[in-house]
């Protein structure tokens, strides 16, 4: 469990329209830029121009970031959006981040989900406030629940709140339980030999399967990475699955590692670490990652859109 004595606060604001929104999200930058704190604002475009309209001539004061384009992949969001702008600041810093929107599928969903646990413990012990808007008007009750359970302290009309069920790794686990590939995945195992020749295999099947270039390149790019991560770090061994929805190309790949650091492809290590940058490329470069992973086998799965 995350330390709720630490100076980062993490507050999710139940809103219902424009009005609830504003009146919980522009106080909050207003008040950092009056203490001299760099404020960020990630929020998907609507949301964003009602900010930046309601902050006027403050608003050049405030970065802002269309989360729906930033955020596509919310494995991307910590990396590329939080921690990146949290980096350049030694202070405290304020930032109104809002992943999660009506309209999000249930995959990305649950990643949205695990993204919000892992910012406690991402930011544990740094100056920083997150504030996370919930449309309650938009949302259904069970996210509304998810985020009482990913966020340690709540907004809303009767006023900031701790809550009661905070369980960040409780939440974590239950959104990371293996699912299963369909009937028909093409499946190739592989070790150290077959390396170089499972790029090419998922480049031809991913432009059989309607993926254009340079997003073909990423995607094998990306495979490149994760079945290099099985062979160094899974036991040397691992299984390629790949097939087609409606309007994406998936790859997954599963090995016999376990995933020890939670964080890991969602924190950029130090300079001086060698290796660990393969899982955050896999996320700068998908539309969505998820990864699952029980004692003993970890499959991480990605989805490009074609």
């Amino acid at each position: 469990m995350v330390d709720a004595l630490r100076p980062f606060r993490h507050p999710a604001l139940f809103y219902r329209g424009d009005t609830e929104y504003l009146d919980g999200v522009v106080p909050f930058l207003l008040e950092g830029l009056d203490r001299g704190e760099p404020a960020a604002v990630a929020v998907p475009g609507r949301n964003l121009l009602l900010i930046e309209k309601a902050l006027e001539d403050r608003a050049s004061e405030v970065r802002l970031i269309d989360m729906q384009r930033a955020g596509r992949n919310p494995g991307a969001i910590l990396p590329s959006v939080l921690h990146a702008f949290a980096a350049e600041h030694a202070g405290p810093v304020r930032i109104v981040g809002e992943p999660i929107w009506a309209g999000r599928t249930d995959s990305e969903y649950s990643a949205c989900v695990v993204h919000e646990a892992l910012i406690n413990n991402a930011f544990a012990g740094r100056d920083l406030a997150v504030l996370c808007p919930y449309d309650v008007g938009e949302l259904p009750p069970p996210v509304l629940a998810d985020a009482e359970r990913t966020h340690p302290e709540l907004w809303g009309l009767a006023g900031p709140f701790i809550s009661p069920r905070f369980d960040p790794d409780g939440v974590r686990a239950d959104f990371t339980r293996p699912l299963e590939a369909p009937p028909g995945a093409v499946e190739r195992e592989f070790d150290l030999g077959q390396l170089a020749s499972l790029r090419g295999f998922a480049e031809i099947w991913a432009a059989r399967h309607g993926l254009r270039r340079p997003r073909r390149d990423d995607f094998a790019l990306a495979i490149a990475e994760l079945t290099a991560n099985s062979v160094l770090y899974g036991g040397g061994t691992g299984v390629l699955r790949l097939w087609a929805e409606d309007s994406q190309v998936v790859c997954e790949v599963s090995d016999a590692g376990t995933i020890a650091e939670p964080l890991a492809g969602r924190i950029p290590p130090s300079a001086t670490t060698l290796g660990g940058r393969g899982l955050l490329l896999v996320n700068r470069v998908a539309d969505l990652v998820r990864t699952y992973w029980v004692p003993g086998r970890t499959t991480t799965r990605i989805h490009f859109t074609r």
